[in-house]
């Protein structure tokens, strides 16, 4: 299996990415329920892995393409290194479970113990808590030659059992059951010692499976499926689409199994019976040192009361003075010109307020917006049909093929159309996964155009956890280019060109080509020159080949890369390769360009993948007011010399933590002690 010693593979260093994660929940800096979460961000990032990325590759084994990646490697040779390497991350995570996390929980007073463990107060509790609450759910299932096996839901705990036979000389006999999914994974005792308490859902079940199944099993264990969740769709119109992400969402109950998760002692005869029926290559059998699918951390554990003193401190985001001084918020943009916000450092609400003023004032005649990934519950979604029924003219595109979110897209379209929206379902071809709103209102006898550019999403719920950027501004060739934006996507006719706004698939790709040239002819005069560029993933063959022939002329080349990252050193002494794992998620796109000593400074939403250039609608818009670009500049020194959540790639692929010397940086809790003084958190003397 050779690799191009220029690129990495992206799948192992998308791995490598989630090991990152998994190693805070073991730093020391995090509070406990804190490192807690990262075991569960971790497993739910393999869940996804495996239901795409490796979906991906399983249909192209079974295609029998042998297509090579960027890094020369086939889908079987890709899928080969997957595993293992997933095997050793699943290894480490479950040490770290069992050797440092749980004995670290228990110091504190919180207990996840075994039925077996409880006295008698507690037992008598917990056989009542099961007569109560779980039976009633509980459905088994007998499997025989009259009984067919069920569709299993996948991401869903089951048990299988093995009951003894009915009669002398009949085999035993095979059973299912599953776990719940609407009642809490941990379940809480209130008696017995420390500051908590609780016990497994599976082993409370176990328990008791003589109730449920009339006889003592032979053998009762747990197990979890993965399907293959990634398929193709027919995008050439809006009704066919739809009507493929529907067929979508219910193939995806039948997509071939990826991954099997047992317990690392798991009875031979369930595991034979378990293949048999599932179809699972042995490749797929991952056998795991304690619980199966450690997601209870973030979902539950995490959020206990009373527990404040093990979670990071509160802190206040801001919202702009101009902002707090009782004038509408178009006053507001348009006498400042620009309102820069980072979130989660500054708050989403003046995001939400735009549209919640402009839904309600009488002035404002049209309300734009795309939309891919919105809250369950979204004011967002709230404000635009209340606008609709307040007479504006409201146009939606809603990118129904957003990955996870199909489901919930699809009922908003119709809920946006009750309301009266004109709703546009993505554009044929190409994923909508730009942030834009445009808001048109009448002063003064004139239309005047408010926009809003962002790098994230329009989730009120995510805008707390991840980082992003965005521009509230009421500069008149943005507006402007807004209008032509909507006018390319929703409209028959070629594209038209814009000013200042930058869009993919037709020309992101080359703006960016040509202002890395410009780096480098900079770098041949002479002059002053350098790049750095933050983004989540950076994947695309021809954007890193751009990167090595800047570097090779002299510019100096600094990339923050949260995620997947197929760039490999090369030796290369002018390129440093960055990814920042914290608190919150990274999520902000940044293009700073050092332009002969005037820089210039973009945000977008597209990462440099070869998706997000060519076959996705993205925006990417400057940052022009020198005091913006101040702080932004600001922010990449943060990162840049984050020593204390940053780990630096090394030659041969490989990351390790940045060596933490004085001063200390931590660039997310500096963010939080600029917007909030008063943050008990580290202080800002420890690290500055």
């Amino acid at each position: 299996m050779s690799m191009n010693k220029h690129y990495y593979n992206r799948e192992l260093s998308w791995i490598r990415f989630n090991g990152r994660v998994l190693e805070e929940a073991v730093n020391p800096d995090n509070p406990l329920l804190e490192q807690g979460k990262f075991l569960s961000i971790c497993e739910s990032n393999l869940d996804e892995f495996f239901m795409v990325r490796v979906g991906s590759l399983e249909r192209s084994l079974t295609a029998g393409s042998k297509e090579k990646d960027i890094a020369g490697l086939t889908p079987n040779e890709q899928l080969t290194r997957i595993h293992l390497a997933v095997r050793k991350q699943v290894e480490r995570q479950y040490e770290i479970y069992n050797q440092i996390y749980m004995p670290k929980l228990q110091a504190a007073g919180i207990f996840l113990l075994k039925v077996k463990d409880l006295d008698h107060a507690q037992t008598e509790w917990l056989d009542d808590y099961f007569d109560r609450e779980v039976a009633p759910l509980l459905t088994p299932y007998a499997i025989d030659q009259r009984r067919p096996f069920p569709l299993l839901a996948p991401r869903c705990l089951h048990l299988a059992v093995l009951l003894p036979p009915r009669s002398s000389g009949q085999p035993l006999r095979f059973a299912l059951l599953p776990i719940p999914q609407n009642l809490d994974r941990v379940v809480m005792l209130p008696e017995g010692q420390g500051r908590a308490r609780g016990v497994l859902l599976e082993d409370v079940v176990i328990a008791n499976a003589q109730k449920v199944f009339g006889v003592r099993p032979v053998a009762c264990q747990p197990f979890r499926i993965t399907r293959n969740q990634d398929f193709y769709y027919n995008d050439s119109n809006a009704q066919a689409l739809i009507i493929e992400m529907r067929k979508n969402l219910k193939r995806r109950k039948f997509g071939r199994i990826v991954r099997l998760e047992v317990p690392e002692r798991f009875d031979h005869r369930l595991l034979l019976l378990l293949k048999k029926y599932l179809v699972v290559p042995a490749r797929a059998i991952f056998r795991v040192r304690g619980p199966i699918n450690l997601n209870f951390f973030m979902k539950q554990l995490s959020g206990l009361e009373g527990m404040d003193d093990l979670r990071f401190p509160p802190y206040q985001s801001r919202v702009d003075e101009a902002l707090q001084n009782g004038q509408d918020i178009f006053t507001v943009i348009r006498e400042k010109g620009s309102l820069f916000l980072h979130h989660p450092y500054d708050s989403f609400a003046p995001v939400l307020r735009l549209l919640d003023e402009a839904a309600d004032d009488p002035d404002v005649l049209a309300i734009k917006q795309t939309l891919y990934r919105v809250s369950g519950k979204s004011p967002v979604v709230a404000a635009l049909e209340r606008a609709a029924r307040n007479g504006k003219q409201v146009t939606v595109l809603i990118e129904v093929r957003a990955r996870f979110d199909e489901e919930n897209n699809i009922n908003w379209c119709i809920a946006l159309e009750k309301a009266g929206c004109h709703v546009v379902y993505g554009v044929p071809n190409y994923k909508c996964h730009s942030k834009i709103t445009l808001v048109i209102r009448r002063e003064a006898g004139a239309l005047t155009r408010y926009v809003h550019l962002g790098t994230g999403n329009y989730n009120d719920v995510t805008a707390r956890m991840y980082t992003d950027m965005g521009l509230l501004t009421a500069d008149p060739a943005i507006g402007l280019d807004a209008s032509t934006f909507f006018n390319n996507v929703t409209g028959f006719a070629d594209p038209q060109p814009m000013n200042k706004l930058i869009a993919s698939p037709h020309d992101l790709r080359d703006r960016l080509t040509e202002l890395i040239h410009d780096e480098a002819k900079a770098a041949e005069d002479d002059e002053a020159c350098g790049i750095v560029i933050k983004v989540n993933g950076l994947t695309d063959k021809k954007m890193i080949n751009q990167l090595y022939k800047a570097a090779d002329k002299g510019v100096q080349v600094t990339l923050i890369v949260r995620g997947p990252c197929c760039l490999s050193l090369r030796d290369h002494p002018n390129i440093h390769v960055r990814s920042i794992v914290g608190r919150f998620l990274e999520h902000a796109r940044i293009y700073f360009f050092v332009h002969r000593g005037e820089p210039l400074i973009y945000l977008s939403s597209a990462d440099l993948m070869t998706r997000n250039l060519d076959k996705r609608v993205e925006l990417m818009f400057p940052i022009e007011d020198p005091e913006l670009i101040s702080r932004i500049q600001q922010e990449l020194r943060f990162e840049t010399e984050d020593n204390m959540k940053a780990w630096i790639l090394r030659k041969n692929g490989a990351y390790r933590r940045a060596e933490r010397r004085q001063p200390l940086m931590n660039a997310q809790e500096m963010n939080i002690h600029l917007v909030d003084p008063l943050y008990q958190g580290t202080q800002e003397g420890d690290f500055q």
